[in-house]
């Protein structure tokens, strides 16, 4: 039986699409070229954030930082903070908002258009399209993204089409086979690396790590052998494949614009989970959104 987490990330392609077209709409909200722009979340939308804070200050658009919501510094002056929360109802990202009000501008981007967050931000974007079943979160991330780069008017046709071929297309060779995996990345990519190896840890228990791929060679590389796949997004650093090689552990790097090489990372920690056994909607220990309880007074 196809589990949630399988629909949802064949699904990413057209989710993908329906943000471009909505980001070519008045989407009140989202940064402006030249604000100083805070991007916060938690777990997996930390990642995004990361990756989107890079694509912004690369493009020219203003210095743009990322913070996971539970340190963001309350203090600090910037112009809009932007909460990405898949669910609407995480604990830490509904404090910032709470903490923040009336002093900076703030925008939320949520899958569900019911939850706290609609009223705890200035400013909401819904991509309920892109909302999910499973505790994993893939098509909202990946989505939420899309609609980001497009809003930096950044080429998302191309990795449109990229993400047809990873929904559709073999894992890389032998990369199954292995059991323990680094994922690698530069720039706006290291946010992608990140995810990827969450990926891997929730769905399939996986050993996984991730670092900027030139921080790779200060020490991580120590634990490659031949049990091992090191996966690069995007562009490697000169000598980097050859290194790897050297140790006995599989280069990966596919031929696909980074969003949808994740794709393919996600497909391989479903694809380990079910080898293993287990159920990737419902990972053991997780649940869809973080809600803490009051602290005892």
């Amino acid at each position: 039986m196809t589990t949630h987490v399988e629909t949802e990330i064949a699904d990413q392609p057209a989710c993908w699409q329906r943000a471009v077209e909505l980001a070519a709409t008045p989407l009140p909200g989202l940064p402006e070229p030249g604000e100083r722009v805070a991007v916060v979340g938690c777990g997996t939308s930390l990642f995004i954030a990361q990756a989107y804070a890079a694509l912004r200050e690369g493009a020219g658009q203003g210095e743009t930082d990322a913070f996971a919501a539970s340190e963001a510094p309350v203090g600090r002056r910037y112009d809009r903070v932007v909460a990405l929360s898949r669910s609407g109802t995480t604990t830490e990202i509904l404090e910032l908002l709470g903490e923040l009000r009336g002093t900076v501008r703030t925008t939320a981007i949520t899958g569900d258009p019911t939850t706290p967050v609609m009223t705890a931000a200035d400013d909401v974007v819904v991509l309920d399209f892109a909302d999910e079943r499973s505790v994993v979160q893939t098509r909202f991330a990946t989505t939420t993204l899309a609609l980001l780069r497009a809003h930096l008017k950044l080429d998302v046709a191309s990795a449109i089409a990229d993400a047809r071929r990873a929904v559709a297309e073999e894992l890389p060779p032998g990369v199954a086979d292995r059991t323990q995996f680094t994922f690698l990345g530069t720039g706006w990519t290291v946010g992608l690396a990140s995810e990827a190896a969450l990926k891997m840890r929730e769905a399939s228990l996986s050993w996984a790590e991730s670092y900027p791929a030139k921080e790779y060679r200060h020490g991580p590389i120590a634990i490659t052998d031949e049990r091992s796949a090191v996966w690069m997004f995007g562009p490697a650093p000169e000598g980097l494949e050859e290194q790897v090689r050297e140790t006995g552990g599989l280069w990966v790097q596919p031929d696909l614009d980074p969003a949808a090489s994740l794709i393919l990372a996600q497909r391989l920690a479903v694809t380990l989970a079910a080898a293993r056994g287990l159920e990737p909607d419902t990972p053991r220990h997780l649940t869809r959104s973080v809600i803490l309880r009051p602290a005892a007074g």
